[in-house]
């Protein structure tokens, strides 16, 4: 976690100061010899190279980082701002993720909190106001974007099946195709009137044909 103590008495000239970085050419080391070539001579404007440090533009010793040089993308700069601020100001946006959002007073007082009370009452309110004058250059909608891309995976799309094919009748045997036979028995009865005769007739019948 990190919280950077730099800060500007003055940020009405933090406009400028961000603008003439993007026209110049970095230098080897930024100093204040070349802050001066920029035309920031005054004492406080010395801050600045405090505050590149903090945003990790330069290192301890001047040396210009790779965010200063995509810094000077005009078209990426803002978002590397905004990277840049969310490093520095690491334990506010812990806080806070929208740290960005909020009002100059509720930034305030959030910063006593977390310095536990090491710094004085101006110094908690120059950290606030450079924050606030820091965040309002930056471009908050990638500040994300530093966040890994997944590489987008390959869904198996199954395709849907068709129906099955209506099944067609299993083919007739040989057996099936056969001719069936039918037996046609023709009874002759006898000329009687006796009704016993046809019954004996009829009982014989129903015994072998039965």
């Amino acid at each position: 976690m990190a919280l950077t103590n730099a800060y500007l008495v003055t940020t009405k000239n933090l406009d400028s100061f961000l603008n003439a970085l993007r026209s110049a050419k970095a230098p080897e080391r930024f100093t204040n010899k070349f802050l001066g070539q920029l035309d920031f001579t005054s004492s406080n404007d010395r801050l600045y190279i405090g505050l590149m440090k903090a945003l990790g533009f330069i290192d301890e010793s001047g040396v210009p980082s790779k965010r200063y040089y995509a810094f000077l993308d005009q078209g990426e700069s803002g978002r590397v701002l905004a990277e840049a601020i969310r490093e520095a100001y690491e334990d506010l946006f812990a806080v806070n993720k929208k740290a960005h959002e909020l009002p100059v007073e509720e930034v305030k007082n959030k910063l006593k909190t977390l310095t536990q009370g090491q710094k004085s009452e101006n110094v908690v309110s120059l950290m606030a106001s450079t924050f606030k004058a820091l965040v309002s250059y930056a471009d908050w909608s990638g500040a994300a974007s530093n966040t890994p891309i997944d590489t987008p995976h390959t869904s198996t799309v199954t395709a849907p099946q068709s129906a099955p094919a209506p099944s067609e009748p299993a083919p007739r045997s040989r057996q099936d195709k056969a001719f069936q036979l039918h037996y046609d028995i023709h009874v002759h009865l006898p000329e009687s009137r006796d009704p016993a005769v046809f019954d004996a007739i009829f009982e014989a019948m129903k015994k072998h044909l039965g």
